[in-house]
């Protein structure tokens, strides 16, 4: 069984979500991205309610169709993100065949989720630079992406 698996049948059974019959790669993808986001709102120690309501907003927009949707994608990823508790690992979890685009808009989501505060502190801005290297970019996508997210342009 993969760690996916693994994690999914123990976010499943933990928050009593059912089976995970009829998700597919789709599905895996956006709870990675979500899990990555969870960790990003809570690395400070602080989960801000300004980041909670970014953070639901943006998965709406982009992995859930509706908020109830968006918030049990959010349970679910909250529950991996306790169980896997390292940014390398959750980003395994995004499969490979992700195109550019799509990581970088998850870069730029992880910037806004990190500056809904008002403030981006020193664990946050490491944790999402290294997020954005172990995605594959360079520091001057890094920075495109962080102006990106921090100024509101991320597509939501």
């Amino acid at each position: 069984m993969s760690l996916i698996a693994r994690l999914r049948a123990y976010a499943e059974e933990a928050l009593g979500l059912g089976t995970s019959e009829g998700r597919g790669p789709a599905d895996d993808t956006h709870l990675a991205a979500t899990a990555l986001l969870v960790h990003v709102a809570r690395v400070d120690g602080i989960l801000d309610p300004s980041e909670s309501e970014r953070l639901a907003r943006l998965v709406q927009g982009r992995y859930a169709a509706s908020p109830a949707a968006a918030e049990a994608l959010i349970a679910r990823a909250t529950a991996v993100d306790a169980e896997v508790r390292d940014v390398a690992s959750l980003v395994e979890m995004i499969p490979h065949a992700a195109n550019d685009s799509e990581r970088q808009a998850l870069l730029a989501m992880a910037w806004s989720v990190a500056g809904a505060d008002g403030k981006v502190d020193e664990f946050e801005e490491a944790l999402v630079e290294r997020l954005g290297r172990l995605l594959g970019f360079d520091d001057a996508s890094i920075a495109a992406a962080r102006h990106s997210g921090l100024s509101g342009a991320p597509a939501e």
